[in-house]
């Protein structure tokens, strides 16, 4: 629930973004979702609701108010209302309010006036005063929820309840800095022999001694850090900063190298178990308030000096009484514990209690200890020199980072390793604002990590780099897992501490280029597609340029992807099919300049011919293909031109060839279809005839020929096809003829008409045009031919013998060259939209113009104003309505008229105005193009007035417009013109460029078609995609689209000799780039990882190929690549079991045996870790199948030291490789059995109840049992322990041994058990207050909390709770008897650890379930103050304990309270259970059961206490009467309240 976003949008400036938000506040508000208690610190919640007065429109105004009352109810509330000026404006509001709003907004006002409540007897305000004050003695005040109690666990300004010793100062610190999630863990107090511990390893971690510094490091490992909670190494972080220098060994050149990987280990067991504490701190079940000092253990209480002066008087004793002590071998035993007969009553258990008594200011039971002796040194001091846990990851970072540059891949492994968890707690510990932190810590966090980022895409770039370079395949190798592995940590690293928003401000040039680099690395990309989703993201905001580039590099690539597509399948004749290879081919021919594979081209051009004349196609499917036929047929690529038109001439060849004149026409001309379409053959004529490449121009020429030549060879419905398609083109196509080379003579074939039948090729009005149009040839050849050709039409016109002139001979022959004039006339008008003549001004002139009766020089007058006039468009229309063209075509045949002589004079002006009006008219000149009369009209009246230049001029300009209108519409050879018109409207008129180069026009107009309209951009030599690194991108992805897939690629580079000649040579793959291809691929790095491993013919072979298969699970972890492409689900489809069983059915021989089976269990562990989260039952299945194969399997046999005469001739290295190998066997086991407690399978349950009682019998075995502590091997027994609660957490545990009764099992377990417990434990005085061995402790408490669980479900005796006593001293035979009973749980109970106590606890619990187990403990607690009941009673109303541990507190008590108890002295003379017991010295009254008990609550303030646990625990939450007894068992979920 994102409560600040959701606050945010409280200040929205959309009023509904407001209201929704506030809508959705009060809903959670009411249904429970959210408490006021997570509301009322959130200042910026109060000044947006002030703030929602001030927008101009105001909606829910009373849900406002309501809100704002319901806030102020709160001091916190109300603080923070004052700090921003609540009263003020809620004053000036409360005017300009209805009257019922007014009353609102006094009750707000009230609540903020109103002084707190704060109880007499409430101490929260003494904390600061007081840091030392124990919590314990304020249990009797009243239960005040207020925001010290719902601050949460870690706030840096929290109470004092949180953080005890710190000061003001170093709060408001703190709450200057922004960028911490987490700061710091809570305070923990050092005994001296802890301090000593660790000053002595962190002395030995700088010796000179190479064996001392790594026996250090193990012993951090395997004990200190196993006992010591882990934050105490960030409080001391003496040891953190010497682990961090060793790290520095690593690229030394001496024998200390190896140093670096010990340091490593230990701080990523640090890192491990910070984890664990930090989830720890975040349980609410285990959320405590104790003062370490007060709650360390039970041996050791304050001093009276540290006391509280006085107590209140209604404080019991049973409140206030120290822990009790453990009676263990001590030299000296404190008085008045009961042993002494000081007791004041002959009860074992009984408590003095009474109204009226006075508890002693000292317990009998002090220990008279200094506080020095827990702790003698500055904390304050220390507290500021400690490191917070953001300090500590990003140090680490710092550190860890500059050893990815390792050449070795054990190093790589292990740093990624800790660097992915140690990313963990980065991302829980530091936010996003770090970037933007202004406070000292949030400044040296902000360098270190850009110091840390920018080693971090070195490093990148050097191992990209490396794995380029000729170098021995092992290197490669190294260096691309390592490129790889690196990549995906930084970017997680990315994910984690910075939004893609800030990158560009933020990260440094490094990076930037590391994250380029990655993100056209096609290997990495197909490989890891979500991590290439976040590189490409934050490319978009870093660098643009480079963002482009890689977008260019990806249409290429998957224009690749289409070219191998359409490659591979040609073949399906359907529809369907055909639209999904054209769509392909359209993708395709984009990469052409990249690939220049010319296949391509012939398949694409032959799938043309098949789509124009299969009667499957469809139009669109039709119109696609040719469109990308066109885009081959202009490629700027010449050698794509080249083999676009030779294709198509093959084709046409092999259509309409002379060879198939003994076939049916129709079964071989329809494969030319493709070409008859008007745009393919305008862009033969148009740009192929003229291209400067002769391969282009001589195949445009020969396809032409064939076409205009094969009419005998086409159906007639073909030939009818091409003629269509062919007629706009036939202004393009004249330009070309001349009177020699067969092409020339077909085209000037279009314009002849046969004398005798008066047909031609084209329809009659084609051929005139023609005709005319050769008459502006610039060949005089071709003009005279054109006009034998226009002869017909002259003398076949209708009523030629009544026009002029006359056709005799050869008068017509000198006017061959009438058109080819050298001066040009510009035909633009003017089109600004201002004119300077009025409409009635044109109307008139027209009139004059067109009145018969008006003088022939003053209507030429009138036409030569109207043609000025009409040089500005918009007078166009006012001629146009009233018939103007008409008119000027009746003028003109007047002029032709054998008696039109008269009208010569007016024809220049006629012919002006008609001019200007056809240019801006397209429609019109539509229209007129197709008149012949019109064209023979004006042809004639230039032969009449062919000696005027200005005649000849508008009479050309004119055949200028109405010749070449086919080639004028640019929007009919191209889809683009529409598109580039919306900057500038095309003009009224243009010609190709083709057109003006190839006539004589004596016109200025505009051109088009300078390059064809489907001619595509190619790249220029120094394009950028040509080089690393994309290069090596587009190089990758062509081969991959190519062999389609990256599985055929590799397994064909066997055969590249033969493969590679098909494309280009800058296309082959380098022998780096298949290394990186192999070894990306996970699954072609897996197997050749197991191909390697049955292979090995040595231990490095198979330790190099276990190494990697872990950093493939390493990559996938980081990733988050759990799905079918990742390492897990690749590695369950490998025979992987098969190459690793040998190893683990073998009995090692040497040390070099030893260590490759640990390698081979480590990464046996990591994949069982991994595979937990798929839940993979055959993989579970085949592990305990092997392990459980005892006559062929030694796994777990190896888990016990054999002890041997060679023992002691082992020399350190073999003893160091044997424990490691113990080591990891021991967390292999542990990840099974955490594995199997999620399994359903029905086999595989089987084998785990079989697995789990042969380890729990072997870890019986590893347990080295003495008198005293040192003998025990700390590491060995540490890491059975461990073992010993993973196999015992699964009841049943010991049912499944065939030697072995499982009741005896377990009683094997207490005994081992308990003598550890009393070792380490009691004997120690109940470990004082040093954590050394406490992880001994824990586990074993742990443990034993199983047994009880196994033992009481398969007891074989009803008095097994006997078995769980301990004698005072095992040692001596003569005291076998005299036992100390379940003294040495009680200890437990109140130590500093809260898992120990909440285990003890619950084995109290279990224990008392039974009578026997009641009387027991009441027994052995006959020497504790309070006894058994004041001490239970202590524990569950203790509101700074842990709600666990008062749970099972509770559960005891109940258990307790079930025993039969006497209810007056008579019957408890006659009970053997005579328990509680109360006595009170001054009126000399002892009580027994049920009215000793009464009184015991009374005095402990038992229900209203209680009362208050239920009013804490779900104040908010729910409404209920309070008015059961059992409320005491609630009290367990307070905490959830509190968190």
């Amino acid at each position: 629930m994102d409560i600040p976003t959701l606050l945010k949008k409280l200040g929205h400036h959309l009023e509904e973004i407001r209201i929704r938000a506030l809508k959705n506040l009060i809903s959670k508000l009411d249904h429970g979702l959210v408490s006021t208690y997570d509301l009322v610190q959130e200042k910026i919640l109060y000044r947006h609701l002030l703030e929602w007065f001030n927008f101009p429109k105001v909606t829910m105004q009373e849900e406002v108010l309501d809100l704002l009352t319901r806030l102020a109810k709160h001091p916190t509330a109300v603080c923070l209302l004052g700090d921003i000026g609540a009263v003020e404006f809620m004053s000036q509001l409360r005017s300009n309010l209805e009257p019922n709003l007014q009353a609102k907004v006094d009750e707000v006002l009230d609540c903020l006036f109103r002084l707190p409540d704060i109880p007499a007897d409430d101490q929260v305000s003494s904390y600061h005063l007081q840091p030392l004050t124990r919590l314990a003695d304020q249990e009797n005040a009243p239960v005040h929820v207020d925001e010290e109690t719902v601050l949460g666990y870690f706030q840096t300004g929290g109470s004092s309840l949180r953080q005890i010793e710190t000061s003001p100062q170093r709060a408001v610190v703190n709450d200057a800095v922004k960028c911490l999630k987490f700061s710091t863990f809570p305070w923990l107090t050092l005994t001296s022999t802890d301090r000593h511990i660790l000053s002595s390893n962190e002395s030995l971690l700088q010796s000179q001694d190479q064996r001392l510094v790594r026996n250090t490091c193990e012993l951090l490992q395997d004990v200190i850090m196993q006992d010591f909670p882990a934050e105490i190494f960030l409080q001391r972080p003496k040891i953190v900063q010497s682990l961090l220098s060793l790290m520095k060994l690593a690229f030394s050149g001496d024998a200390t190298h190896h140093l670096a990987l010990q340091a490593v280990s230990c701080l990523h067991q640090l890192c491990t178990c910070l984890r664990i504490r930090l989830s720890f701190y975040r349980d609410p079940n285990f959320f405590s308030t104790k003062q370490e000092t007060s709650s360390q253990n039970s041996s050791v209480s304050y001093s009276q000096e540290t006391r509280v002066p006085q107590q209140s008087p209604d404080q019991s004793p049973v409140s206030s009484s120290p822990r009790p002590f453990v009676i263990g071998r001590t030299g000296l035993r404190p008085q008045g514990d009961g042993q002494d007969g000081d007791a004041a009553s002959s009860s074992g258990s009984s408590s003095r209690a009474n109204g009226n008594s006075r508890a002693s200011t000292q317990s009998p039971l002090d220990v008279h200890l200094d506080l020095t002796e827990i702790e003698n040194e500055a904390s304050l001091e220390l507290q500021f020199q400690q490191l917070s846990l953001a300090q500590f990851s990003v140090m680490l970072l710092e550190n860890a980072v500059p050893l990815l540059r390792t050449g070795s891949r054990r190093v790589l492994l292990q740093v990624l390793e800790l660097l992915k968890d140690n990313l963990l707690l980065l991302s829980s510990s530091l936010s996003a604002h770090v970037w933007n932190d202004d406070s000292r810590i949030g400044q040296e966090l902000n360098e270190k990590l850009l110091t840390s980022l920018e080693s971090l895409g070195e490093t990148v770039i050097y191992h990209n780099s490396s794995a380029c370079l000729e170098q021995p395949e092992p290197s490669l190798e190294h260096h691309r897992m390592a490129f790889v592995s690196i990549a995906i940590f930084a970017v997680r690293l990315l994910q984690t501490l910075l939004p893609v928003e800030k990158a560009d401000e933020v990260l440094p040039e490094s990076m930037v280029t590391a994250l380029f680099q990655v993100s056209v690395d096609m290997p990495f990309c197909l490989t890891y597609p979500n991590i290439h989703e976040s590189i490409t993201a934050y490319l978009e905001v870093l660098n643009v340029e480079n963002y482009r580039m890689y977008k260019r590099a990806t249409e290429i690539v998957h224009s690749f992807e289409c070219t191998g597509s359409f490659m591979g399948d040609t073949d399906m004749q359907n529809e369907k099919h055909f639209l999904e290879l054209v769509e392909a081919a359209s993708h395709a021919v984009s990469s052409l300049p990249y690939h220049k594979h010319l296949p391509l081209v012939q398949k694409f051009i032959s799938l043309c011919s098949k789509i124009c004349k299969s009667a499957q196609a469809s139009l669109s499917v039709q119109d696609g293909s040719r469109k990308v036929y066109l885009k081959l047929l202009s490629h700027p690529v010449l050698a794509v031109k080249v083999e676009a038109y030779r294709f198509s001439l093959d084709i046409t060849k092999e259509c309409l060839g002379i060879y198939n004149v003994t076939k049916p026409v129709s079964s071989v001309c329809h494969g030319i279809n493709f070409l008859l379409h008007t745009s393919v053959l305008y862009e033969i004529s148009t740009f192929g005839l003229q291209d400067s490449a002769e391969q282009v121009n001589s195949a445009a020429k020969e396809i032409l020929l064939y076409l205009l030549q094969g009419q005998l060879m086409m159906t007639a419905l073909t030939w009818n096809k091409l003629i269509d398609a062919l007629y706009p083109v036939i202004p393009i196509l004249q330009g070309f003829a001349s009177t020699e080379g067969s092409l020339s003579n077909c085209i000037l074939m279009l314009s002849e008409t046969s004398s005798e039948t008066g047909d031609g090729i084209f329809p009659r009005i084609a051929r005139l045009r023609a005709a005319l149009r050769l008459l502006m040839s610039m060949q005089k050849a071709v003009r005279s031919t054109a006009l034998k050709h226009l002869m017909w039409h002259l003398i076949n016109e209708n009523e030629a013998n009544v026009k002029r002139p006359l056709l005799e001979g050869n008068n017509l022959s000198a006017t061959a060259n009438m058109y080819i004039i050298d001066k040009r006339m510009d035909l633009k008008l003017d089109d600004a939209g201002r004119s300077l003549f009025k409409d009635e001004t044109v109307g008139k002139i027209y009139e004059i113009f067109t009145s018969e009766a008006v003088d022939l020089a003053v209507r030429k007058s009138a036409a030569e104003q109207l043609a000025v006039m009409m040089q500005d468009i918009t007078k166009h229309e006012i001629l146009m309505q009233l018939g103007v063209i008409d008119k000027l075509q009746s003028l003109i045949q007047e002029c032709i008229h054998k008696n039109g002589k008269p009208m010569e004079c007016i024809m220049l002006p006629c012919l002006t105005l008609l001019r200007k009006l056809i240019y801006a008219d397209p429609p019109l000149r539509h229209n007129l193009a197709q008149q012949p009369s019109l064209l023979l009209s004006l042809f004639r009246v230039s032969v009449i007035l062919q000696d005027k230049q200005a005649v000849l001029m508008e009479v050309a300009a004119l055949f200028s417009l109405l010749l070449f209108d086919e080639v004028a519409r640019t929007d009919t050879w191209s889809d683009d013109q529409l598109g580039n018109s919306e900057s500038s409207p095309p003009p009224p008129f243009s010609l190709p460029v083709a057109v003006l180069r190839r006539y004589h026009l004596p016109v200025q107009i505009a051109s088009h078609h300078a390059v064809s309209p489907y001619c595509c951009v190619v790249p220029a030599p120094s394009d950028p995609l040509m080089s690393k690194p994309v290069g090596n991108m587009l190089s990758i992805a062509w081969n991959l689209a190519w062999f389609n897939g990256i599985e055929n690629l590799l397994e064909k580079m066997k055969n590249r000799e033969r493969e590679s000649e098909e494309f280009l040579e800058t296309l082959r793959l380098s022998p780096s780039d298949v290394t990186a291809l192999t070894v990306t691929h996970i699954d072609s790095g897996l197997r050749a990882c197991i191909s390697s491993i049955a292979q090995a013919v040595s231990h490095r072979q198979v330790s190099t190929a276990v190494s990697k298969m872990s950093i493939y699970l390493l990559n996938d972890s980081m990733a988050l690549n759990f799905d079918s492409n990742g390492s897990l689900a690749i590695l369950q489809c490998l025979e992987w079991h098969t190459v690793l069983k040998r190893f683990l059915q073998v009995l090692p021989a040497c040390s070099d045996d030893e260590k490759l089976l640990a390698d081979v269990v480590t990464f046996l562990n990591k994949y069982c870790r991994e595979q937990k989260k798929q839940n993979n039952v055959s993989d579970l299945n085949w592990f305990l199948e092997l392990l459980l194969k005892e006559e062929t399997n030694p796994l777990l046999n190896l888990l016990v030291q054999v002890e041997s005469r060679m023992q002691n001739e082992l020399d350190e290295l073999q003893t160091a490789v044997r424990q490691k190998l113990q080591k990891e066997l021991s967390a292999l086991f542990n990840t099974i059995l955490l594995s199997l407690t999620s399994s359903t399978d029905r086999k595989c349950l089987v084998l785990a109840g079989l697995f789990r009682t042969e380890l729990s019998l072997k870890l019986l075995q590893c347990v080295r049992v003495s008198d005293a502590p040192h003998f025990y091997g700390l590491p060995s027994l540490e890491r059975t322990l461990r073992g010993m609660v993973h196999v015992t957490a699964c009841p049943g545990w010991s049912l499944h041994s065939v030697a072995v009764e499982p009741f005896s099992i377990c009683v094997k377990y207490l005994t081992s058990l308990l003598e550890v417990i009393s070792s380490f434990y009691v004997e120690w005085g109940g470990n004082a207050l040093s954590f050394m061995g406490k992880g001994v402790t824990k586990n074993a408490v742990l443990c034993l909390l199983h047994i009880t669980s196994e033992m009481r479900n398969n007891a074989q005796l009803k008095d097994w709770v006997s078995l769980w006593s301990l004698p005072y001293d095992h040692s001596i035979e003569e005291q076998a008897t005299s036992r100390m009973g379940l003294a040495w749980l009680v200890p437990l109970w109140v130590d500093r650890d809260p898992e120990v106590r909440f285990a003890s606890l619950s084995i109290g619990a279990a224990l008392t379930s039974i009578e026997t187990g009641c009387i027991t403990l009441a027994a052995s607690c006959q020497n504790i103050s309070g006894g058994l009941w004041g001490m239970l009673l202590n524990i569950l109303l203790d509101q700074s304990e842990c709600s666990m541990v008062r749970r099972e507190a509770a559960a005891v008590l109940q258990n307790l309270l079930v025993m039969p108890m006497p209810s007056t002295l008579e019957e408890a003379s006659n009970s053997t259970w005579q328990s509680p017991c109360v006595h009170d010295e001054e009126a000399g009254v002892s009580l027994v059961g049920v009215p000793a008990l009464q009184v015991l609550l009374h005095h402990c303030l038992f229900y209203e206490r209680v009362s208050q646990m239920a009013q804490a625990c779900y104040l908010g939450r729910h409404s209920f009467e309070l008015n059961f007894p059992e409320l005491g068992r609630k009290e367990g979920r307070s905490s959830t309240v509190l968190s």
